[in-house]
């Protein structure tokens, strides 16, 4: 099996007081901001790489980084750019991880019709998407199987759990044969 890459961290934190919108996409280079369109403004960090969606409420959901420190580097960065830009924030609020993705390769071709047929827990319909669904319980975790070998997890929280699942795949598949 080929290397599990993180391909993307979701996180979010909550500053729990309003934040100036209007303001920050004036202060903030690499904004945008259309509160006719979408009820939050996108704010683009170059180093880490990420988006966030900051709203009005005080709620920030990051994303586009490929570790949870690098979610929470990309987050604290953030406000440190608010307070240069004299928004008021709290110096250092929660920050959870929402969502862990994460890509690797079976190294192998999988026969998704059969997988589908004598994997308790599968969802599969070729002619909406190539991929097979594949969720499991402990990790909460999701997969997407492909003919190629290529999979895809997501739901977990932390990287061991991208880890444990993977695990947990491997097993159910060697059970039924398929790898």
């Amino acid at each position: 099996m080929e290397e599990i890459k993180i391909e993307n961290v979701v996180a979010s934190t909550d500053f729990k007081r309003r934040m100036p919108l209007d303001k920050i996409a004036i202060y903030l280079e690499n904004t945008e901001y259309e509160p006719e369109q979408f009820p939050g403004l996108v704010y683009r960090l170059e180093e880490p790489k990420a988006a966030a969606l900051i709203f009005g409420s005080g709620k920030i959901v990051c994303t586009g980084t490929t570790s949870p420190e690098e979610a929470e580097t990309a987050v604290l960065k953030i406000i440190e750019e608010l307070k240069e830009s004299d928004v008021v924030v709290e110096e250092k609020p929660e920050i959870t991880v929402q969502n862990v993705v994460a890509s690797s390769h079976l190294n192998q071709n999988l026969n998704l019709n059969r997988i589908a047929f004598e994997l308790v827990g599968t969802e599969y319909e070729p002619a909406q998407f190539p991929g097979l669904v594949y969720r499991l319980d402990d990790p909460k975790v999701a997969f997407l199987l492909f003919s190629s070998g290529k999979i895809v997890c997501t739901g977990g929280k932390k990287e061991e759990d991208v880890n444990k699942g993977i695990a947990r795949l491997k097993e159910k598949l060697k059970e039924i044969g398929a790898l």
